[in-house]
């Protein structure tokens, strides 16, 4: 009997999908906007995890300027098909149709997940979001999830599916629609995998309801991958949606299955957890539960049918204790894999080579907003972080700033930052209004020391361990319609000028 805590990983991880090679098992999550993208986690025992990479980890793979929040990589499923590890995702962009990168399915193959990853081979052949693959013999399949037309009810979705050829991204046969929600004018049947069944046949496995407190989990049966699929009577089979929005774990959904070599069955999903009954900075996160079998039909969280904040099961080991300390003190000659930005490869503007032993953050943006924000950043990991980063600026015009910066969006974050004149200013944009929360001055004659303490939803701000403003960021914390990103923290230049950062350090 083993024991771990719900989520598994820190920080925003939506959407897992989740597979198992051998005794090892390999996890990836939805990025949004941030690359590198769609992060590798591996483990060996399902509780204890490693971020070994990412599916998307060089320019020359993707590109995603100029994308708005919450759009951009959707919702990864990774399996591995004979010696090769396949990721296939959605590059989504507006619904205008304004951003001109590259947009729809796309799948990477690796013969390690560590990488490297190939190049995106694009499926051109349907529309929609949520792709999945499954194994049936020599076959490849894909499904994924598009409106219908004419769609009939808002939110009304269903999910399709083809035989693939993974090598040219070629669908084989026309799509069919196999599935369109467990209930009358269902919405959002989504996130779709399609799994072997204990016995013979197949499981369909979606989510429902929406990404918010009316998410699912809901099954449907089939003896042949092509269907026809018949709903559980019981559907769903999961959720926390009669728990309402204060539950301290809500909005569970997006369910992926995977057998360990013993012959049992786990599940990851995400989940909000709410602080103090309030949507916390975090967004959606991963959690895992045991599944067990009666009569053929899966039970998500035996004996309890929810997401527990900490779960005693067979199967697993005591979870590690992970560390609550991230330190880059900058001396290696690559970044750490922790290390995000927006739209862009941090590659792009981050330069460790120029001085020993520092980050140099080329400013090349006056606002972060969506345009080249050059901001370094990791995941906020917990709802009680504390941040501090020791900055040296080098201005070269008037507006240069540097300092931190705790992102949800370009129209939802907290800015503190550093000027040319050494005027400090923590600023709140929440909902694309600007609310400065305080300013003071230091001298710049040498490096900054900056920090940030969030505790819950209030953010102070300090220099050198004096705080000068405190802010209340329940404003910045994601929500619903497009709401899927949490909140990401690091080190930002804005303008004409660069900053070299000594250090960063994180807390939790």
């Amino acid at each position: 009997m083993g024991r771990y805590e719900n989520p598994i990983l820190a920080g925003c991880h939506p959407d897992p999908s989740i597979c198992r090679v051998g005794d090892t098992y390999y996890l990836v999550t939805s990025t949004f906007e941030y690359l590198p993208g769609l992060p590798i986690h591996a483990s060996k025992n399902l509780v204890d995890w490693e971020l070994i990479g990412h599916a998307i980890h060089r320019p020359e793979q993707l590109d995603l300027r100029g994308l708005e929040s919450s759009r951009g990589l959707y919702a990864p499923t990774i399996r591995a098909i004979g010696d090769l590890l396949v990721v296939v995702c959605t590059a989504v962009g507006p619904d205008d149709g304004s951003w001109t990168g590259r947009t729809g399915h796309f799948l990477v193959t690796a013969s390690d997940a560590a990488g490297p990853w190939s190049d995106p081979v694009w499926i051109d052949d349907v529309g929609g979001f949520d792709p999945s693959i499954t194994v049936d013999g020599d076959r490849v399949w894909l499904c994924g999830t598009r409106p219908p037309e004419p769609m009939r009810w808002p939110g009304e979705t269903e999910v399709w599916l083809a035989e693939l050829e993974l090598a040219t991204g070629r669908l084989l046969t026309e799509p069919i629609v196999v599935w369109r929600g467990a209930d009358s004018h269902a919405v959002w049947a989504e996130g779709p995998h399609i799994v072997a069944r204990p016995g013979g046949g197949w499981m369909l496995v979606a989510a429902e309801g929406g990404t918010d407190t009316d998410h699912a989990v809901v099954v449907a049966y089939a003896d042949e991958i092509t269907g026809p699929y018949v709903g559980d009577t019981g559907n769903p089979r999961l959720t926390h949606r009669d728990l309402g929005a204060t539950a301290p774990i809500n909005s569970v959904g997006h369910a992926d299955v995977v057998d360990t070599p013993d012959g049992r069955a786990f599940a990851t999903v995400l989940a909000l957890h709410a602080v103090d009954g309030r949507r916390g900075l975090l967004g959606r996160r991963t959690s895992l539960v045991p599944v067990d079998w009666e009569d053929g039909r899966p039970l998500f969280a035996p004996g309890v049918a929810r997401v527990p904040p900490v779960v005693e099961t067979d199967g697993v080991p005591d979870a590690v204790t992970a560390s609550r300390v991230f330190i880059d003190d900058f001396e290696s000659k690559t970044l750490r894999p922790e290390w995000t930005s927006v739209g862009r490869f941090p590659s792009t503007f981050v330069d460790l080579a120029a001085r020993a032993g520092h980050a140099r953050l080329d400013g090349g943006a006056h606002s972060t907003s969506i345009e080249r924000v050059s901001a370094l950043l990791t995941r906020l990991p917990s709802e009680r972080t504390a941040i501090e980063a020791v900055i040296d600026l080098v201005p070269g015009g008037d507006e240069f700033r540097a300092g931190l910066l705790l992102r949800v969006s370009e129209r939802n974050h907290l800015e503190f930052t550093v000027g040319r004149d050494g005027g400090v200013e923590a600023s709140l944009l929440a909902h694309g209004d600007r609310h400065p929360a305080g300013v003071g001055t230091v001298s710049i004659d040498g490096p900054v020391r900056l920090g940030i303490d969030i505790t819950d939803l209030v953010a102070s701000c300090h220099v050198s361990g004096t705080v000068i403003a405190t802010a209340d960021v329940s404003a910045l914390a994601p929500g619903p319609p497009t709401g899927f990103v949490g909140a990401w923290v690091g080190v930002v230049a804005v303008g004409d000028g660069y900053c070299d950062v000594d250090r960063v350090d994180l807390r939790w």
